[in-house]
């Protein structure tokens, strides 16, 4: 490329490259492949500059976009991976997880754990009251 022309690109914020203590510029690998984007939308695209400034704009918003996304999708699933643990607490104070609908085979007390607070919830088992005969019949009618 013309030196003019990488001038211009400077000028215009399309590459911005490193300074030598002299002034001059020194182009990395990356800026070396964005003057050649450049130069291919330019030339076999036929955009201009302000076209490929805008294009290149909404590319780094873009990335930067989709690497929100796939982090906030990894915080989602951390969330999501906390919320469906399921702990048995026995007597002795001795704790075991479960899978979600597995239960353990003795009675226990079933207990949710929650990372964020460090906390263990209690879920007592509710007996079930004994049903007489005479609200059975009541229920019915």
């Amino acid at each position: 490329m013309h030196p003019q022309t990488l001038r211009q690109y400077d000028r215009l914020g399309l590459v911005t490259p490193q300074r030598t203590k002299g002034g001059g510029r020194r182009y990395s690998p990356a800026d070396i492949r964005r003057l050649r984007e450049i130069q291919r939308l330019s030339h076999d695209e036929g955009v201009n500059l302000a076209g490929i400034s805008r294009i290149m704009e909404l590319e780094r918003d873009n990335d930067r976009l989709r690497r929100e996304v796939d982090g906030l999708r990894s915080v989602l699933d951390h969330l999501a991976s906390l919320r469906t643990r399921v702990f048995a607490a026995d007597a002795g104070g001795g704790v075991t997880e479960y899978s979600r609908g597995e239960r353990p085979r003795e009675p226990r007390a079933l207990v949710r754990y929650s990372r964020a607070s460090q906390a263990l919830v209690l879920v007592p088992r509710t007996p079930r009251a004994p049903v007489h005969r005479d609200d059975a019949e009541e229920r019915f009618r």
